[in-house]
C-alpha cells in the first residue's frame, strides 16, 4: 500500500474586496493550501465553522459584522492562526483587532508575496523547548501560575486561563528561561522563528494582553516583569 498524502492545510480569506481575496487565494494556493473565500462577517464565520481553517486572513472593515466581532466569535471555536488586515494604520485598529485575538496583522496596500511569508512563519512556529533547553516533564510553576507546555493550558490559582496560542507560547517561552531578559528580537526568535518579518512591537501588544489575562498591571508586574531599555522576563508571582 503507497503511504497516505496528508491533506492539505486549509485557508479561509475573509474579504469584501473580491479581486483581492482572489489574488490573495492565488498565491495560497501556489503554496499547496486548499483555500475558502468568504466576503462577509457572517458568511466567513459561517465557512469557519464548515472549514475548520489552519490560517484565517480576516479583513478588519467586513460588512455584515466587521472583522474584530468576527474574530471574538472565531475564538470561541477555533484556535486557528489569524492574519487581520486593516486599510487604516492608525494603531488603535491594530491594538483592537489583536485584543480580540488575532495573531499578526498587515496594512493595505501589502504585497501578497510578504502575506505568504508571514503565514508560513505561523505555520512552522515552533512547539518545543528552545534549542537547549530540555522542556519539563511536570508543569512549569510561578507563584500561584501554573504552565502545562504538553496539554497547552495555564491555571491561576487553579482556574484556567483562556490565552490564545500566541499568548500561550509567548508566555512559555519567557516561562522555560527564566534567567533570561528577552528582547523583542529574542522573543520573535523564541516564538515566530528567525525568519519572520514584520512590526517588532507586536510582541508588545501580545505581552500587554497576556499580562491582563493575568492580573498583572503597570505597579504589580507578577508574572511578567519589563527590563526597562532591553524588554523582558518573567517574575516570581510574588
Amino acid at each position: 500500500m503507497s503511504p497516505q498524502t496528508p491533506s492539505p492545510r486549509r485557508a479561509l480569506v475573509i474579504d469584501d474586496e473580491k479581486a483581492l481575496a482572489t489574488l490573495v487565494a492565488g498565491y495560497l494556493e501556489r503554496d499547496g493550501f486548499e483555500v475558502h473565500l468568504a466576503h462577509d462577517g457572517p458568511a466567513g464565520l459561517t465557512a469557519a465553522r464548515s472549514v475548520d481553517p489552519d490560517v484565517v486572513v480576516l479583513d478588519l472593515g467586513l460588512p455584515g459584522l466587521d472583522g474584530v466581532e468576527v474574530c471574538r466569535r472565531l475564538r470561541t471555536f477555533s484556535d486557528c492562526y489569524v492574519v487581520m488586515l486593516t486599510a487604516r494604520s492608525e494603531e488603535v485598529d491594530t491594538l483592537i483587532g489583536l485584543s480580540v485575538g488575532a495573531d499578526d496583522y498587515m496594512t493595505k496596500p501589502f504585497s501578497p508575496r510578504e502575506l505568504q511569508a508571514r503565514i508560513a512563519a505561523l505555520l512552522r512556529r515552533p512547539r518545543h523547548a528552545p534549542q537547549g533547553i530540555e522542556p519539563p516533564r511536570d508543569a512549569l510553576r510561578i507563584g500561584s501560575l501554573s504552565i502545562d507546555l504538553p496539554a497547552r493550558e495555564v491555571l491561576l490559582e487553579g482556574e484556567p486561563v483562556p490565552l490564545t496560542r500566541t499568548e500561550f507560547d509567548v508566555l512559555a517561552a519567557l516561562a522555560l528561561s527564566p534567567q533570561l531578559v528577552f528582547s523583542r528580537r529574542v522573543l520573535i526568535e523564541a516564538v515566530w522563528g528567525e525568519n519572520w518579518v514584520g512590526d517588532e512591537h507586536l510582541v508588545d501588544v501580545h505581552v500587554l494582553h497576556v499580562r491582563q489575562k493575568l492580573g498583572d498591571t503597570a505597579d504589580a508586574q507578577r508574572y511578567i516583569r519589563t527590563v526597562r531599555g532591553v524588554g523582558y522576563r518573567i517574575g516570581t508571582g510574588g
